[in-house]
């Protein structure tokens, strides 16, 4: 049976609850499912209460983090509440909310005045992020759709987007670790275009102590993902993937473990991962 081993619920910047995403991995036939919100593990206990006998759950977090000059984002499989992580993550989310309130600052001074308790509202639960600001442009009749916010105004390079503080990636990795979990790159494609470039960065995570890499991912094309498991095995990665599912206002048409509906990751991935848990 096929696994998904990337979603998001609204305690981060996904659109359902954590109980709705079991109900729809339980629903398209998965065996496993791993919540994997930023910043904090608030969905974790409601995620768990859901799956008890229906899927195994695999508690998680994404991270954004530094590898050397540039941003990518982490996945920790089999960390939660109580862990080592967990007792740093206020220092994360103290980065993000100081991010936030500037780039507010920023759509003020551009002529887009919206408020960080609107923001807030909008989130209803958890971190606050990019994606609640869109969605408050939006609710107010200034863009059609939170894309257009994005390109225009919030996404990486655009004319409100600041950037926050980060934790290294060898501290990530070693909080992960330390909490018992594995380490897994996620869409590795936001850090390297080209095949060479995805083999340096594969040798670098491995060295680095990370785990896996998703290359079973739900926004590649089947042939890419072949080739990019090949080369994550050359490196000694374990091929991870996952959805990346965030509901239909943030990434559309990517489904609990199902992408865009092609999308199988194999539920060997599951054991292998937990295979390299530290002892």
């Amino acid at each position: 049976m096929p696994i998904d081993l990337h979603v998001h619920s609204l305690y981060s910047d996904g659109t359902h609850p954590p109980a709705r995403l079991v109900d729809a991995a339980v629903t398209v036939g998965l065996s496993a499912m791993a919540l994997t919100d930023h910043d904090l593990f608030d969905g974790i206990p409601e995620a768990e209460a859901a799956a008890e006998g229906r899927l195994e759950l695999v508690p998680g977090i994404e991270l954004s983090v530094k590898w050397g000059d540039r941003k990518m984002h982490l996945l920790g499989l089999w960390v939660g509440p109580g862990s080592a992580l967990d007792e740093h993550l206020d220092e994360v989310r103290r980065f993000r909310s100081m991010r936030n309130v500037a780039m507010i600052e920023a759509l003020a001074a551009m002529g887009y005045p919206i408020t960080v308790d609107e923001v807030a509202d909008r989130a209803e639960k958890g971190v606050i992020g990019r994606p609640h600001m869109a969605d408050v442009l939006v609710e107010k009749g200034l863009f059609s759709t939170n894309a257009e916010v994005f390109e225009a105004l919030l996404g990486d390079g655009a004319p409100a987007y600041r950037d926050r503080e980060r934790w290294s990636l060898r501290r990530a990795v070693d909080l992960i670790v330390e909490s018992g979990g594995v380490a897994v790159a996620a869409h590795p494609h936001t850090v390297a275009d080209d095949a060479d470039g995805f083999r340096s960065a594969f040798a670098a995570f491995a060295e680095a102590g990370i785990a896996g890499v998703e290359c079973w991912y739900g926004e590649y094309p089947p042939a890419q993902r072949v080739a990019m498991a090949a080369m994550a095995e050359r490196h000694g990665l374990v091929p991870s993937g996952g959805s990346d599912h965030h509901g239909g206002r943030r990434k559309p048409g990517l489904e609990v473990g199902v992408g865009r509906g092609d999308l199988v990751v194999p539920d060997e991935v599951l054991d292998r991962l937990k295979e390299r848990r530290p002892e």
